[in-house]
């Protein structure tokens, strides 16, 4: 990895090669970094840690929200994005480092290639052999019967991804249908995968517009298998907690660690050779999510804020060394958020629950942005506002079922709704601050005024840019014919574990 950084040192020889890789990556390593940078520490062991407390419902995570939102980032924000953008903690963070300081995007997009291949190595062994100890799939739902029952719900509540959302509380997330399509599938997904410029950004990389736009698309084809290697320890690790006994260490608040689904399987099933591999993908999930977060920091500080609002009109050398700056804050950064996420049991109620602050209202000025040209400056900016306080607001006012008014909500005193779970919490927030956003978003652009004209908008709402023509290539080729096996897909795997 480090390698990988030295040997491309030569290749950054201005901003651009060191934020967008001169826009040069090929679609295919371009879509391997799309997934790489979204896999994680939150996707290894957020998403196993989520298997085993919530099951298989986890996986509406994929088929329900990150499937269609990825189809519309590669189909619809890409034209947009492409065109007008201008311009084991502690060690994982010092090879990181040292690997995009040297070599900047592009080192971390090769280096993402190589930790995806790396995490699915590594954890592969760990998922096939624990299908063997527990029986297989019907042997592990046999467990997991157990684990539901327990749980005071139905056998199956741990392994069938719809057949109980009728109601709350018929199964272990606590959410029904219409709450978790809406507030996960649209809200929270949408507002993730096209928004975030940390998986944006390896698409802009692309060495054309078409390459750009197939990069999420491609990426898509992996990402919809991710739970078998993700989301399946966990639920190897609930039901060897309920059938054996005290498998999962149990936390201060009584209730299992299950961020430790994945290390404790690691030491229970893989000997010492196979072990170092299972580590070493462990720790490229934490590389690959940190790199990730880290260029894209860079990125936007340099050219979004730096660049823009406090030093306009420096040389080309001097935003390289501001990038390098932001890059050394950005690693301080990610070790110390690593740590603060300890407080949780499942790291992914915690994301989750950023997430539906920030990306549920960022979503709404988006679409409206992109979608309707009378959207103001104005509107945008008070309208995310609006968002962000109905999102505090509701999170303030509310409690998950067993916590206490702090951290995890009801801190403004009254508690008005107990929600079953955290993560039904999360779900909600980001809805209400969708709703809070959009409602605000439109009245208030409604009441002022325009500032630019439609020549001005052309290339940023969808009505006003040309479409673009892909006439002349083969109907296998197009980015549309990938989108709709996509969806077909998930949909098939939505019904097979119905």
């Amino acid at each position: 990895m480090l390698g990988i950084g030295w040997a491309l040192r030569r290749r950054i020889r201005s901003s651009e090669d060191f934020f967008l890789s001169g826009r040069s990556i090929p679609a295919w390593i371009a879509g391997l970094a799309f997934i790489s940078a979204n896999l994680g520490a939150q996707e290894v062991i957020g998403m196993a840690a989520s298997g085993a407390k919530y099951g298989i419902m986890t996986s509406h995570f994929y088929w329900v929200g990150a499937m269609p939102a990825m189809v519309f980032v590669g189909l619809f924000m890409m034209p947009f994005y492409y065109g007008c953008f201008h311009g084991s903690i502690v060690l994982s963070a010092v090879i990181v480092l040292i690997y995009i300081f040297l070599g900047g995007l592009t080192s971390a997009i090769y280096n993402e290639v190589l930790q995806f291949f790396l995490i699915v190595l590594g954890f592969l062994p760990l998922v096939l052999l624990g299908l063997k100890d527990v029986g297989g799939w019907s042997g592990l739902t046999a467990k997991l019967a157990t684990v539901a029952t327990n749980a005071g719900f139905e056998p199956g509540a741990w392994s069938h991804s719809w057949k109980y959302m009728d109601t709350p509380s018929h199964n272990p997330m606590g959410m029904e249908w219409f709450g978790l399509v809406m507030g996960l599938g649209f809200a929270l997904s949408f507002g993730y995968w096209c928004t975030d410029f940390l998986v944006v950004q390896r698409a802009m990389a692309a060495g054309s517009m078409t390459a750009a736009r197939r990069t999420p698309l491609i990426a898509a084809v992996p990402k919809m298998l991710m739970p078998a290697l993700v989301i399946l320890p966990g639920m190897l690790a609930i039901g060897l907690h309920a059938s054996r006994g005290g498998f999962l260490p149990i936390g201060s608040d009584g209730q299992p660690e299950y961020n430790l689904a994945i290390p404790m399987l690691l030491g229970h099933y893989l000997p010492t050779g196979l072990l170092g591999l299972g580590l070493t993908a462990l720790m490229a999930s934490f590389m690959s999510g940190m790199a990730g977060n880290v260029t894209a920091f860079n990125s936007v500080w340099t050219y979004d804020i730096y660049q823009t609002h406090i030093r306009p009109g420096q040389t080309d050398g001097h935003y390289l060394r501001v990038g390098h700056a932001a890059t050394v804050f950005g690693i301080i950064a990610s070790v110390a958020a690593a740590y603060s996420a300890t407080r949780f049991n499942n790291i992914l109620d915690m994301l989750q629950l950023v997430f539906s602050f920030v990306n549920g209202p960022l979503f709404a000025t988006f679409l409206l942005g992109m979608f309707w040209r009378r959207t103001t400056g104005h509107g945008a900016f008070y309208g995310l506002l609006t968002g962000t306080i109905t999102a505090a607001l509701h999170y303030g006012l509310t409690l998950p079922r067993g916590a206490v008014p702090g951290i995890k909500g009801g801190f403004l005193g009254a508690v008005l709704h107990v929600y079953p779970s955290e993560m039904a919490l999360n779900f909600w927030t980001a809805l209400f601050a969708w709703t809070g956003c959009f409602v605000a978003t439109l009245l208030i652009s409604l009441f002022t005024k325009r500032t630019k004209t439609d020549d001005e908008l052309r290339g940023l709402v969808h009505s006003l840019t040309p479409r673009i023509q892909e006439g002349h290539m083969p109907w296998y080729k197009r980015p549309v014919t990938l989108a709709v096996g996509i969806l077909v897909v998930s949909t098939i795997l939505n019904i097979i574990f119905w």
